[in-house]
């Protein structure tokens, strides 16, 4: 009888070990695989990501307590960003996040079942990451940073504050920003009405950045508008210094440009997208598909100006637009 009894309590010990280890990796946090598109010493992008890491803690989402975060990044690179792209998928991780089209391609060429979060797209339907916006289908789905059609807003901020600009060069980097001329042709009827030539501008590089910006500003009644664009953002410095040593007034999408020196920006709180990634996430933690939740819109603009660029420059700004200003740095 003892025997009996004991070679059951140890049958009974052997059979629920198992259990015993599925349970314990089964209370092992989430991951989350994040594939950011800059060099991890962006001011900017570190930013983006700080906003991505306060949404999740909003939603009680803690790095390093009930959620395990793996961070890659791309630094504008082809090859590092493939790389980057297969070593995160290989972590097998519950959600990936994607910053850019660039990396959102590379993890899509990666996997086509673990679910994929883009922040900043501009054409997800286009670039056949997804079937339809209120649809996706499929592994991927997220948020898109802007309106194409507003370019042609640009233009007619450019006229009011500085009626003198007969050009604006619409810089981007093609290998970063191939979506470009989405944003470049809806505007040629406000060209036309407003007395502006668009001049379609890629570079490839910063050498190619700083000798298009010195040759375009050798002809008078210039001024630079930058396409939303990774590499745009990564070099936002580089691009505001170019702008101010040609004395050229500079249009973005995006506020950092303005707050560096730039004269305007007119376009989404990037930042906000990268908080609302948190809820997709939280979401497909949660159990939802991403090809049944909508890629989303933005829901936050910001209309920026800088006085001070503006009176360095020469320019009056006209009671309208500061009225309709969000923020006027002085």
């Amino acid at each position: 009888m003892r025997r009996r009894q004991f070679l059951a309590l140890v049958g009974g010990a052997v059979s629920s070990a198992p259990l015993a280890v599925r349970a314990q990796r089964a209370e092992r946090p989430p991951r989350v695989g994040v594939l950011m598109a800059s060099a991890p010493d962006s001011t900017e992008y570190q930013s983006l990501f700080a906003a991505f890491d306060a949404g999740l803690r909003e939603l009680g989402w803690k790095a390093g307590e009930n959620l395990t975060i793996e961070t890659r990044w791309g630094g504008f690179d082809a090859d590092l960003t493939k790389q980057a792209a297969t070593d995160l998928v290989a972590l097998k991780p519950n959600v990936l996040v994607s910053s850019t089209t660039p990396t959102t391609q590379a993890l899509a060429e990666q996997t086509r079942t673990i679910p994929i979060v883009f922040v900043n797209l501009v054409d997800p339907v286009g670039s056949k990451f997804v079937a339809s916006l209120p649809r996706p289908g499929g592994n991927l789905t997220g948020f898109v940073n802007n309106e194409p059609s507003m370019t042609g807003k640009w233009l007619e901020m450019l006229k009011e504050i500085a009626p003198a600009t007969a050009r604006v060069a619409f810089l981007f980097n093609p290998a970063t920003a191939p979506y470009a001329d989405n944003f470049l042709k809806p505007l040629q009827a406000v060209a036309q009405r407003v007395g502006v030539l668009p001049v379609r501008t890629p570079v490839k590089n910063l050498t190619e950045l700083s000798s298009t910006v010195a040759e375009f500003a050798r002809a008078a009644d210039g001024s630079i508008a930058v396409v939303p664009d990774s590499f745009m953002v990564a070099q936002t410095d580089h691009v505001v210094a170019l702008a101010t040593q040609c004395r050229l007034p500079l249009i973005s999408p995006y506020r950092f440009y303005t707050e560096r020196g730039g004269l305007l920006s007119y376009g989404p709180d990037i930042a906000d997208n990268y908080r609302r990634t948190a809820g997709y996430v939280d979401r497909i933690l949660k159990g939802e598909k991403p090809g049944e939740l909508p890629v989303q819109a933005p829901v936050k603009f910001q209309f920026i100006i800088n006085s001070k660029t503006a009176k360095s420059l020469g320019l009056n700004v006209p009671p309208m637009l500061l009225a309709t200003a969000e923020e006027v740095i002085e």
